[in-house]
């Protein structure tokens, strides 16, 4: 039996490609509305499962080239409508969406879709579904029924500079192959020992959900974090992007919850906070702590922007603005994360900055390296904060 599945988000494809295939069904994939009605016709599916929020033409096809019927329009009921009006077929059709807008999905039933599948979902509950319009098997291979496609896309940039130690965690290969909404973009950065090797392995393990950018020398946490960010904004296929340290001083319990935030909110940044609660370890070493005063003192007194916490390294953010963020290489190497806010502001103006990022405290964040800030750096970190002040004034 032959399956059409549309969706616009290669994640989402991928995912229920495999699942499907691995049931035994023929698999037939499109990720715009002009290819799924040239495949409709060309393959005659069994059954059609169409994601709401399509692109109307792929790269290669210009607007004019689109069939008149869907009238250019970017709904996957578009092809709904294609199925049931101008075709007159009853093949079954699911859909598929993070849409819960009830007018949406009442229109769905109203067009003459047999079901209707919410995201997240498991890719046990996809199967169930699958089978009861078109039967089929259900049972999926050994533990892939607590494997779920999230509401959104998520891409997540991980910096790594030797560490092939942190890597090694189970922590990273369980959450990538259990969340199936996520695509975790490693950034090697120059590492000297076997750091790579571990990276190209789990990739193997996770294909299409795992990509390395590698940089031969090393360029400094935060270009790589840039250039990590800057290659999963042209995939154009996120709806957020993010970036979290390969040591888990941020675990992905933390990260997750960033994402549900910025996920039902109308925030563009979420950003991790890092003060006492629920056993975080918020360090006492008194030059850090007189840095870091320093440092959201003068980001509040200079640029008018009341931040607890400007630096710290865990954020995630609406695709949007991540090319105003990350677009133009960053002044200083230790204080990006400051340079992030500044940019925006420059754009939005303080005002809208303020309403558009949010500050969510961590429920769990360590100084994994357990690293003492040297009297070297922290006249290196006070020099990159003038730098910063005289350059974004």
């Amino acid at each position: 039996m032959k399956i059409l599945i549309m969706d616009d988000q290669q994640l989402v494809l991928l995912s229920l490609q495999k699942t499907l295939t691995d049931l035994g069904y023929e698999v037939i994939s499109a990720d715009n509305i002009f290819d799924a009605v040239q495949y409709y016709d060309i393959h005659k599916p069994d059954l059609a499962i169409i994601d709401i929020n399509m692109s109307v033409t792929a790269d290669q096809h210009s607007a004019a080239n689109t069939l008149a019927e869907i009238n250019d329009k970017s709904s996957g009921l578009e092809v709904l409508k294609y199925i049931r009006y101008v075709k007159g077929h009853d093949t079954p059709v699911m859909i598929l969406t993070g849409n819960t807008d009830d007018d949406i999905i009442e229109k769905g039933f109203e067009l003459g879709a047999n079901e209707y599948m919410k995201k997240p979902l498991s890719l046990k509950e996809i199967g169930i579904r699958v089978k009861r319009l078109i039967g089929g098997q259900t049972e999926l291979k050994a533990g892939n029924n607590n494997r779920y496609i999230q509401n959104s896309c998520v891409g997540v940039v991980i910096p790594c500079y030797n560490e092939e130690a942190w890597l090694l965690s189970d922590e990273f290969r369980s959450f990538v192959f259990k969340n199936l909404g996520y695509h975790l973009c490693f950034v090697n950065d120059g590492s000297t020992d076997g750091t790579l090797e571990v990276l190209r392995d789990i990739q193997k393990e996770n294909k299409g959900r795992i990509s390395i950018y590698n940089c031969k020398k090393n360029v400094g946490r935060a270009e790589a974090i840039r250039l990590g960010m800057m290659s999963l904004e042209k995939q154009k296929q996120f709806d957020y992007i993010g970036f979290m340290d390969a040591d888990l001083s941020t675990n992905f319990q933390d990260f997750s919850d960033l994402v549900k935030t910025i996920t039902h909110s109308k925030f563009k940044v979420v950003s991790g906070c890092r003060i006492s609660r629920m056993g975080a370890d918020i360090s006492t070493e008194p030059t850090r702590k007189f840095l870091n005063k320093l440092i959201n003192f003068t980001v509040s007194k200079m640029f008018g922007l009341d931040f607890r916490d400007a630096q710290c390294g865990v954020k995630i953010m609406s695709s949007d603005v991540v090319e105003i963020a990350f677009g133009k290489r960053f002044l200083t190497k230790s204080l990006f994360d400051v340079e992030i806010l500044l940019r925006l502001k420059k754009i939005y103006g303080g005002y809208t900055v303020k309403q558009m990022w949010y500050e969510k405290p961590l429920d769990r964040w360590i100084y994994a390296r357990n690293a003492k800030v040297s009297i070297f750096n922290s006249f290196s970190l006070i020099g990159q904060l003038g730098q910063i002040t005289l350059h974004y004034r």
